[in-house]
């Protein structure tokens, strides 16, 4: 009788912990997300902009830094680069999308003073980077920090 009843917390020892692994993994997950983007490749730009959404929509918080041709996906005018496939959408229109949802946007702070536009330029929200934040988010332990 004793060796069943240790048979059986031995089962549902092995059935539940993946479960309560699972869910402590969950609640590590991290929560602040900060992507640079300085990839002039629109398929790059794209996907980073995917990811960043569903990230957003996973819950979390996320700030992007768009610098060198990356930082034409946050002008006013214009639809952020050609549509691509599947689903005929533009990088800047991910961009609007996510910023819609409540992520930060900049630009670097050398992309306006070494291009042809100006503040005015940017799409509503979009501000330009001060180096002291963008510094304190890179080396915030509880932010990750992505590269595209």
């Amino acid at each position: 009788m004793l060796r069943h009843i240790i048979l059986s917390l031995f089962l549902v020892a092995i059935v539940f912990l993946p479960v309560s692994v699972m869910a402590d993994e969950h609640d590590g997950m991290v929560e602040n997300v900060f992507i640079i983007i300085s990839s002039e490749s629109t398929q790059t730009q794209a996907m980073a902009m995917v990811l960043a959404n569903t990230m957003v929509d996973e819950g979390a918080a996320v700030d992007v830094l768009l610098c060198d041709a990356a930082g034409d996906m946050a002008l006013a005018q214009g639809t952020g680069g050609p549509e691509l496939a599947p689903r005929g959408v533009t990088p800047g229109k991910l961009l609007g999308a996510l910023m819609d949802k409540g992520a930060s946007v900049f630009v670097c702070a050398l992309y306006l003073p070494n291009s042809d536009y100006s503040e005015e330029d940017l799409a509503e929200g979009v501000s330009v980077a001060k180096p002291p934040e963008m510094t304190a988010l890179m080396r915030d332990p509880k932010v990750r920090v992505f590269t595209f």
